[in-house]
């Protein structure tokens, strides 16, 4: 079924780079709704709470204990759907946005999910590696071929610190091989890398390799330079699959492999990596409202989202593990929709920047409203799913200090004035002024944009008409709204899947045993005496 769920879109974009570039739009769509189709099958034959599942393993290169190894458990059940989602979503609502090149921009965008895939289903630290690589290609030409001026710059930078990441990750994975050859049979399997027993010393030098190449994934402060830059110039929909989608990796990695393989040495960098994760969450919100960008700020506030992220991990709490989990998925939603509402915008006005897209709100009410909804989702509304993963992190901040609950809820009323301000300037104030564009002798004016047409004396007024939101990109963006909405008011089913991952890891891995995180049937509780 894995294996199935990674050839289907690879091979869909192998066959899109030889097809007629007319029909590459509709063919990648179909194969990402087919991609789509898979992931639901794999939900549905998962047993939730059963641990690694739908696992495949063939021995690859035997002499170095490297496999061809896939499975998935919670976490990476929740990763696989994101992925499947995100992408069709992306490929509807920026249908134009590969118009230079449809055949390459479609491959590139099946090839990513493809390789998206395989990082979140392997269970090989080897094969992880390798995957986590290859997702560059894809993600590059993606940068550097579509986009605004200043693409290829953009794309280089965000090319030379993945390297960076990747080498010292390749550093950690041949060190995993040197230590695992000592007790036995070299492996590189996840099953046999969490038995072994790696000295202090050597498991906290592996640790920072692996910890820095996810920290410049993600991003963390202050390893995150390139993210902003690459969101400015790429496409809103290549931003989703960045941001949404390929910088998961980072916070799955640290889950997976930094608590998984490292326990001992992730409570050891604890401190450090808390006090790196607020910052984060500060400096990010403290940036992005000084942005006239709206590519540009929604990428800062990402840099914040990925602090809260970071800092549920190394609380070291099932709630706050859990919602770390459930934070990567809605900031997923709650971002795309977010960047695509924006690309909307960005055509209507033909400019990225906030400061000439004034008084949109009556000749927009649609997007306008889906602005507002994905806005207040990223600043945390109550109501939307957003909220909760950020409540669940929150408790877990304060129980583990309270400088950091303090710090982490900083960043939560940042959010409100860098999104609120965000609406404000885009939607409401005034509108550009009509310009006369020629009179009744046919002397010409200069031309511009306003909200209506009037006529004065022997003068005539034309003003350019913006149209609302289309059907097709309501329908694109539609999905990301509900979810946010459902799983604001119901987020069991993701608690379902998040939270035996997060208890089993905690308490398996790393030896850590609290009191879950409750979200149910809380009057059943009080009436058996359990609830607190």
């Amino acid at each position: 079924m894995l294996t199935t769920l990674i050839l289907v879109p690879l091979v869909g974009a192998v066959l899109i780079a030889f097809l007629p570039a007319a029909s590459a739009r509709s063919i990648a769509l179909g194969v990402a709704a087919g991609t789509l189709g898979l992931g639901v099958a794999t939900a549905v034959l998962f047993d939730v709470g059963k641990g690694m599942q739908l696992t495949e393993q063939v021995s690859w290169i035997e002499s170095f204990g490297v496999h061809y190894a896939l499975g998935v458990d919670g976490l990476g059940l929740l990763m696989v759907l994101l992925t499947v989602v995100i992408t069709p979503v992306v490929m509807l609502a920026g249908w134009h946005e590969g118009d230079e090149s449809p055949r390459s921009y479609y491959a590139w965008m099946l090839a990513l999910e493809a390789l998206s895939l395989a990082v979140f289903c392997a269970t090989d630290v080897f094969l992880f590696y390798v995957v986590f690589e290859a997702t560059l290609i894809p993600a590059y030409f993606l940068i550097g071929g579509f986009g605004k001026e200043g693409r290829g710059a953009a794309a280089m930078k965000f090319l030379m610190f993945q390297l960076a990441g990747g080498l010292v990750l390749l550093a950690s994975v041949i060190g995993l091989y040197v230590v695992s050859a000592q007790q036995g049979a070299p492996s590189y399997l996840l099953s046999d890398l969490e038995k072994l027993d790696i000295s202090t010393e050597a498991g906290r030098w592996l640790f920072l390799g692996f910890f820095i190449a996810f920290a410049i994934k993600a991003p963390l402060f202050p390893v995150h330079t390139w993210l902003a830059d690459t969101t400015e110039k790429a496409t809103p929909g290549v931003s989703v699959m960045l941001v949404c989608v390929l910088d998961k990796i980072g916070t799955f990695g640290m889950l997976r492999f930094c608590l998984g393989i490292f326990p001992e040495a992730s409570q050891w960098a604890t401190p450090v990596v808390v006090t790196l994760a607020v910052i984060s969450i500060i400096y990010g919100a403290l940036v992005a409202i000084a942005q006239d960008d709206v590519l540009r700020l929604i990428g800062l506030t990402s840099l914040s989202h990925f602090g809260f992220i970071t800092l549920g991990i190394f609380v070291f709490s099932t709630q706050g593990s859990s919602g770390a989990i459930l934070y990567m998925v809605n900031h997923g939603i709650g971002t795309a929709a977010l960047f695509l509402v924006a690309g909307y915008l960005i055509r209507r006005r033909g400019t990225t920047l906030i400061s000439q897209m004034g008084g949109l709100e009556k000749a927009t009410p649609i997007l306008a409203g889906m602005t507002l909804i994905a806005g207040l989702a990223t600043l945390g509304l109550p109501g939307l799913s957003p909220f909760v993963s950020e409540f669940l992190v929150l408790l877990a901040a304060f129980d583990y200090a309270w400088w950091v609950g303090i710090a982490a809820v900083t960043g939560i009323v940042l959010a409100a004035i860098y999104v609120l301000w965000m609406y404000q300037r885009i939607f409401t104030g005034p509108g550009h002024e009509p310009v006369v564009t020629g009179d009744a002798h046919g002397h010409g004016a200069p031309s511009g944009a306003g909200t209506k047409t009037k006529t004065a004396t022997r003068t005539e007024v034309e003003v350019e008409v913006i149209p609302d939101a289309t059907p097709r990109e309501i329908l694109a963006v539609a999905p990301l709204l509900v979810a946010l909405v459902v799983f604001g008011f119901f987020p069991q089913p993701l608690l379902d899947i998040s939270n035996p991952y997060a208890e089993n890891l905690l308490r398996n891995q790393v030896g850590v045993q609290d009191d879950p995180p409750q979200v149910g049937d809380v009057e059943h509780s009080y009436a058996s005496g359990e609830g607190h």
